[in-house]
């Protein structure tokens, strides 16, 4: 299916994302910080719900005040898991460029909400540290922190939950998260946790070239040329450009993953995300690395659209991560509660 001109969305999408871009660009300071309190404005947050609401209830754990390290865990109620069985734990990292929103973020908590009944699933949304106070590699740091203490700390998660049956997940800045998370883990000695599988959803990725892509949608909302310049600035140590390996991560100083246990990979892009080349130089580079990776495409969808629930793409999205999921615990072999 060939992509349109436009993206096709509903009014209210188009409105939602124009809103958010122009408090994201007033957001900016000079001195290359954040005013947080404008953008708290428009992030609105939501508390966990102990209660079942619409078959999932919710949950804070802090695994580190120091640095703000907590994760929310999503649980379905009982009426959705047969008995007997256990759930996939399925670990999501946020997306906002490394620098704003959070899993308390409304779209945030509707997406964990959505994917703990839909598939069903635990899911463990993660709270990372953001730039620019906090910057590379700290954000890699609290992503493998959690699945550490995941792997000792698995009954905090409730009895159905199985943490030998781990995905990793995460959307945009959340997905590159994900990504340098995966390749990490496999370096660890883990005695309980096991990661059989990653779902990409639009990562994001770059590098110093100026792709087709980056040209052709330079002026869309959110992920504009500019805006992605600016937060990899805020992400990257000083002195580093766009090829870093946590950038570019099929680039010049990419980590050689060929010898890596890298988990089975589903990557979901959008036609009108500008960062979509760089997110099939990733699916290719995982190709020519050895890994098992499933395109799934949306031509006429931009970045951020998982987060309309009411598009037909939402819901074929969510209908292809499920059948993923199945397939990589039936190839694990694992009992599924589909």
């Amino acid at each position: 299916m060939a992509s349109t001109t436009k993206p096709i969305l509903p009014l209210k999408a188009r409105f939602s994302m124009s809103v958010l871009d122009f408090f994201l660009s007033l957001s900016r300071r000079s001195n290359g910080t954040i005013n947080r309190r404008l953008l708290n404005f428009i992030d609105r947050k939501i508390p966990p719900n102990s209660n079942f609401v619409d078959g999932v209830s919710s949950s804070d754990v802090i695994v580190d005040p120091t640095h703000n390290l907590w994760f929310r865990v999503f649980i379905p109620s009982s009426n959705s898991v047969d008995i007997g069985a256990s759930l996939p734990v399925f670990v999501f990292f946020h997306g906002g460029g490394f620098a704003f929103m959070s899993l308390s973020s409304t779209q945030y908590d509707a997406i964990c909400r959505l994917f703990c009944r839909s598939f069903p699933a635990i899911i463990v949304s993660v709270n990372y540290r953001l730039a620019p106070e906090h910057r590379f590699p700290s954000q890699y740091d609290d992503g493998l922190e959690i699945l550490k203490f995941l792997d000792k700390n698995d009954n905090i998660l409730g009895k159905f939950a199985d943490i030998t049956k781990c995905f990793l997940s995460g959307d945009s800045a959340g997905g590159n998260l994900a990504h340098h998370v995966a390749v990490r883990v496999s370096s660890e000695n883990l005695q309980n946790l096991k990661v059989i599988g990653l779902v990409s959803i639009q990562p994001f990725f770059g590098g110093e070239e100026r792709t087709e892509s980056d040209i052709r949608l330079k002026r869309v909302p959110v992920v504009s040329m500019d805006k992605t310049d600016w937060y990899w600035k805020m992400f990257l140590p000083d002195g580093s450009n766009r090829d870093h390996e946590a950038v570019n991560v099929s680039g010049p100083n990419a980590i050689d993953i060929s010898n890596v246990d890298y988990p089975n990979t589903l990557l979901c892009v959008g036609g009108f995300d500008p960062l979509v080349d760089w997110q099939k130089r990733y699916y290719e580079w995982l190709r020519k690395s050895g890994k098992e990776v499933e395109l799934i495409e949306y031509p006429n969808m931009i970045h951020g659209f998982y987060y309309f629930r009411d598009l037909p793409e939402t819901s074929h999205f969510i209908s292809k991560v499920k059948s993923f999921m199945i397939k990589q615990m039936i190839e694990n072999g694992g009992k599924t509660n589909s």
